[in-house]
């Protein structure tokens, strides 16, 4: 009978067990050694069109918050409770642009409540093998570093569009088709490249604006 009492007075009191802080300081070590692993990985082998090193450094700081807030919570049901409220009025408005970027915010944010949770070692094994994963479905992509080629065409250079892949092709050492997408007016086609050297890059920028007066060409250095 004394133990319910207890567990009431503690739970309505808000008094929770005191975390040892030699211990916090190494789940924040690991969590940011874990959380950089799996920001390399992002950077080296994800096809995100928007800048990978910029977004990777977010994992760090969603990562650690994950964690603090985990060790925090657990030490106290009372605690618990009030983070199942708070968290009833916060809305994540930010847009994800790609599935990729979702699953790569679902990683860091697993890695934050495993070690805040205290399973570290279970942590640090299952974000060594999501590393392994990554690069084994990635083995098949060049060492250099891909860029994002987009092009804005008009009508008139439109129904050109295979030439236009068939002149990357011949310039670049890599080539990937991200998207297309397409109106009366205009249509805006982004491709991931790789040139060998900035006179390929050149050749190709002078070529397609002679061929097509009117096409825009952008290059965009993604890390």
């Amino acid at each position: 009978m004394n133990k319910e009492l207890e567990f009431l007075q503690n739970l309505f009191t808000g008094e929770s067990e005191s975390i040892d802080l030699a211990s916090f300081l190494i789940k924040v070590l690991l969590t940011t050694i874990l959380s950089l692993v799996i920001g390399y990985c992002y950077v080296r082998f994800g096809n995100s069109l928007s800048n990978r090193k910029a977004l990777s450094r977010n994992f760090v700081l969603i990562a650690l918050t994950t964690m603090l807030i985990i060790t925090i919570v657990k030490s106290s049901l009372a605690l618990s409770l009030g983070l199942v409220g708070a968290l009833s009025i916060v809305r994540f408005r930010t847009a994800i642009k790609e599935p990729e970027e979702l699953a790569y915010f679902f990683m860091v944010i697993g890695i934050g409540l495993g070690i805040g949770a205290g399973q570290l070692m279970v942590t640090i094994v299952g974000t060594f093998c999501l590393a392994a994963i990554i690069i084994f479905l990635n083995r098949s992509r060049g060492t250099d570093t891909l860029q994002n080629l987009i092009l804005h065409l008009d009508t008139t250079s439109k129904g050109e569009l295979k030439s236009i892949i068939s002149l990357l092709e011949s310039q670049a050492t890599q080539l990937t088709l991200n998207r297309i997408e397409e109106t009366p007016e205009i249509a805006e086609v982004s491709f991931a490249v790789h040139f060998e050297n900035i006179d390929k890059l050149l050749a190709v920028k002078e070529n397609l604006q002679q061929t097509y007066p009117n096409i825009t060409f952008s290059f965009i250095e993604l890390s």
